[in-house]
């Protein structure tokens, strides 16, 4: 498994400012990894607004070593900024208002000219979760079946309640721009790897994406690499949490193909519940109900990732990860969510201080 992350880039002021370019370039100038080095992640690359860089891991096998890798990333993405005069943030939202830049690059000017205010105001950070298959076959199974537990994702990952110097009432308002682009959120099950190419290439060929690296599904088959990659949760403000994101990913992934192995169909045949469970977990975090399959019944937030965790625990016992996981949730239990913590430093100093503590908090 692999986790890329992507961050916000602030000034003094907790304002976005636009030095991606000039922080990749200090990256790579200090010995830094280029962005297309390792498989995935490793390096340090610009994303679509010059206010924004995202960093990953190379594959892991071991939490530990996902969890070393995630610190280590960020720690060298910050040094980088700090380079360019700039300071890393691992929120998914900024508090501050700012302005957008789009990046160089002929394929973020076509975005650009083909998705308008879309792209103008697109200024979110995302975890993204990569998880290694045996093939389109097995990811396609996987896809099928997890996709009714990943608002459960999102809900541990919420860190995006401000929007443009205001609280939007959301505890991940990410996810809410997010799926404004065409081909965003969950989607239906596709059954076979042949119908999940033809839904990709009827997209493109629409002209609604510009090519197959926009299929901005919360899960979809890497166009990279061998490997499902489960998108649906914001930026995590804590490495713990998102080395708790990716442990949970895995067991997710191993626990469908199981069941795809034991011939056990996918529990759902409709997007339409999974897009109001997405909404459920958006709006409260870990602080309301959750909708939890079969039936997308409300259960509170808790007793849904007590849910989780008994689906999980085989996977999770098998791989050695269960004890890890129990502790990293009780911390979270304990601290709250990234959304939580932005709004107590708020209220304690206003959105200044939630960008102070939400930067030592990213590289803590």
């Amino acid at each position: 498994m692999g986790v890329e992350e992507e961050y916000l880039l602030v000034d003094a002021d907790g304002v976005p400012t636009g030095v991606a370019e000039a922080a990749v370039r200090a990256h790579e100038q200090g010995g830094g990894e280029a962005a297309d080095e390792g498989p995935p992640g490793g390096g340090l690359e610009k994303e679509l607004q010059e206010q924004q860089v995202e960093t990953g891991t190379h594959p892991c096998l071991e939490l530990d070593e996902l969890a070393a890798e995630v610190r280590e990333g960020r720690a060298r993405a910050s040094a980088a900024a700090l380079q360019a005069d700039g300071r890393l943030v691992a929120v998914a939202t900024s508090p501050m208002s700012g302005p957008t830049t789009l990046s160089r690059g002929a394929r973020y000017e076509a975005m650009a000219q083909a998705y308008a205010l879309t792209v103008r105001e697109q200024l979110t950070s995302g975890c993204h979760v990569h998880v290694s298959v045996a093939d389109d076959d097995e990811g396609v199974a996987v896809l099928d079946r997890i996709g009714p537990w990943l608002p459960v994702l999102l809900a541990l990952s919420v860190n995006s309640p401000y929007w443009h110097g205001e609280d939007t009432g959301y505890d991940s308002i990410r996810s809410q721009m997010w799926n404004r682009w065409p081909t965003a959120g969950p989607t239906a099950p596709f059954r076979t790897a042949d119908a999940y190419r033809r839904a990709v290439a009827g997209l493109v060929e629409s002209g609604v994406a510009l090519d197959p690296a926009m299929m901005y599904f919360d899960a979809r088959l890497s166009p990279r690499y061998p490997t499902v990659e489960i998108r649906v949760a914001d930026v995590c403000l804590r490495a713990d949490d998102a080395v708790l994101v990716a442990a949970l990913c895995r067991a997710l992934v191993e626990t469908a193909s199981r069941q795809a192995a034991d011939g056990v169909p996918p529990s759902h045949d409709r997007v339409e519940p999974l897009r109001a469970a997405t909404w459920r977990a958006a709006r409260s975090g870990l602080g309301g109900d959750l909708l939890l399959p079969p039936f997308m019944t409300p259960v509170p937030a808790r007793d849904a990732v007590a849910q989780l965790l008994d689906h999980l625990r085989p996977a999770l016992v098998d791989s050695g990860d269960l004890a890890t996981v129990q502790e990293l949730l009780a911390q979270l239990w304990q601290r709250g969510t990234g959304a939580a913590e932005q709004r107590a430093w708020a209220r304690e100093g206003g959105l200044p201080a939630v960008v102070e503590n939400a930067v030592a908090a990213t590289i803590a």
